[in-house]
């Protein structure tokens, strides 16, 4: 199959370990392998574990610890995978046939565009609202939502918490969109890699359960601060797992063994949480430096703050097109955002705020230089 280039994550690989700053990142720092040791890795046994293929879809143990987290779950449920990626990835080559529509949520992370597409899907979207235009948050535009969710639809694609706005869908919103679904037969895929990285509320409702229409992705490289161990997981129907895990079979064949076992002790419920609560500290920090430094532009940069997720979808006053102006900051300034054109919304860009506080800092300072360039704006003095 032929399949478009995937912008953003091109642009990213091409560059993101060539500059300076990295600011085009989307989860919080990352914890090292000695952080796990301390909730309870045994590095020294694990030293003499044969390096064999591991339990293709996952192993029992990981897969048990991961029923827990969603109620009614259980082994047969769950695929475990190389990441949300590639979830995401085998949920759409397992169930999308040609001439199928498949419904995607933007601004969103663009995978599931290009997927579909190479599928032979017909794929619609349909907008979150610019809540700078309405003054209520990052809610769906229903009319949109049913236009683009017809009978012919085969699934429809949301991210929640959300990539990039890092909003959250009420309660409402959720069942709303689940009963279209429903009325038309259509499959949910909800991925919830984001979901306990909410900086000051409430851990976001999952959809798993809502409906037998429902699929969820996650992992552990957003909330979990743990993405280089490639560990994601599908939960699903039963039927439909088998069908993925028929997929995983001719791509990657399974996980590695030490990814898996490093899951297994994330996933217990009290390192979970320890993880959690490093994430909302390091947000909570870094919200506040971000915050202060969007206001010194005196209206050059809008943002709603996101309610989860480490990264910040900001909208810049003026007249040139995001790729463009990322372009610069990265050649003049060594420094790499994402434009908004690449997750579906022109006229934002996305700024990571999950790294160290003197990175971030740095890192924004850059990126200051080159909007008080295009803006005439006065620099902060943060930097």
């Amino acid at each position: 199959m032929k399949i478009e280039t995937f912008e953003m994550e091109r642009m990213q690989s091409t560059w993101e370990n060539l500059v300076e700053y990295d600011l085009s990142e989307s989860g919080v720092r990352p914890l090292t392998l000695r952080e796990l040791m301390e909730m309870g890795f045994d590095l020294d046994s694990f030293l003499d574990v044969p390096l064999g293929y591991s339990q293709s879809n996952g192993t029992l143990e990981l897969r048990e610890a991961l029923t827990q987290i969603y109620p009614g779950a259980t082994v047969d449920h769950i695929e475990v995978t190389n990441g949300t990626s590639e979830a995401n990835y085998l949920v759409a080559l397992s169930q999308i046939r040609p001439g199928d529509g498949f419904a995607l949520e933007t601004p969103n992370y663009m995978q599931l565009w290009g997927v579909p597409r190479s599928l032979g899907a017909k794929t619609r979207t349909f907008r979150l609202r610019d809540p700078f235009q309405t003054g209520n948050g990052w809610e769906p535009d229903w009319n949109e939502l049913e236009r683009a969710v017809t009978p012919e639809t085969r699934m429809v694609y949301v991210s929640n918490p959300n990539n990039p706005t890092g909003s959250i869908l009420s309660e409402a919103a959720m069942k709303r969109i689940v009963e279209r679904c429903e009325a038309v037969g259509a499959y949910l895929l909800a991925d919830e890699v984001y979901q306990g990285a909410e900086i000051s509320r409430e851990r976001t409702k999952s959809f798993w359960g809502m409906s037998d229409r429902v699929i969820v992705t996650s992992g552990l490289s957003k909330a979990w601060g743990i993405p280089g161990v490639r560990i994601g997981w599908i939960v699903g129907p039963k039927e439909l797992i088998a069908e993925c895990w028929s997929q995983h079979d001719y791509v990657t064949i399974g996980p590695n063994k030490l990814s898996d076992q490093l899951a297994r002790i994330a996933v217990t419920a009290a390192n979970r949480e320890k993880c959690y609560a490093r994430t909302r500290a390091v947000l909570s920090t870094n919200l506040g430096i971000t915050r202060e430094w969007v206001r010194s532009f005196d209206g050059f940069l809008e943002w709603r703050e996101p309610d989860a997720g480490a990264i910040g979808l900001m909208k810049y006053n003026a007249n040139i097109p995001s790729v463009e102006l990322c372009e610069r900051i990265r050649v003049r300034r060594n420094t790499l955002i994402v434009p908004g054109a690449q997750l579906g919304v022109e006229g934002y860009v996305r700024i990571w705020i999950g790294g160290r506080e003197e990175y971030l800092r740095k890192g924004l300072g850059r990126v200051a230089e080159e909007f008080g360039v295009v803006s005439g704006a006065v620099l902060p003095d943060l930097y």
